[in-house]
């Protein structure tokens, strides 16, 4: 990410948010989703529990980035459609969330955790790594995290949640 990025991340409130989360130990999707906290009225712990499974793309199996699984719960609780039979409302939530991934995408090169770390194919165990300077040096989850935020918050403030 560029300087000028960083510079917006930090302009935004929810990137702002989800990168605090995430430095204190929270998965990317956890922070993600509890950054939008405010956004929506149910109880903290059942939602970090719900977005608990996505972190490290989804158990650390390095598939679809936790960080843009947390954008993609966010989404669904502001936009999403709950009717069975509702086409119309699947269809647009559907084109949503694939908007919202393509912006990631552009913006990262992509949206699988694996290929945003380097670690693509590379079998890993399920124990999370610790949490250290190091660490930190050598991803980008920080910034990705804020990137999922701040492409939210920006959709958010075009789209205004009815």
């Amino acid at each position: 990410m560029n300087s000028d990025f960083e510079e917006k991340l930090q302009e935004s409130k929810y990137a702002v948010k989800a990168m605090e989360l995430f430095k204190e130990g929270y998965n990317c999707s956890q922070s993600v989703v509890l950054a939008f906290s405010d956004m929506y009225d149910l109880d903290t712990t059942a939602m970090l529990r719900l977005s608990s499974s996505f972190g490290a793309g989804m158990g650390r199996l390095r598939q679809v980035c936790g960080a843009v699984s947390g954008m993609f719960m966010v989404a669904g609780l502001l936009y999403g459609y709950d009717g069975a039979k509702d086409i119309d409302g699947k269809t647009l939530h559907y084109k949503r969330i694939q908007e919202l991934a393509h912006e990631f995408e552009e913006m990262n090169g992509s949206i699988v955790c694996g290929v945003l770390l380097g670690t693509d194919g590379k079998k890993e165990s399920p124990v999370p790594a610790k949490r250290n300077e190091e660490y930190y040096k050598k991803r980008p989850c920080v910034q990705l995290v804020g990137c999922a935020a701040y492409i939210l918050e920006n959709y958010i403030r075009e789209n205004p949640v009815s």
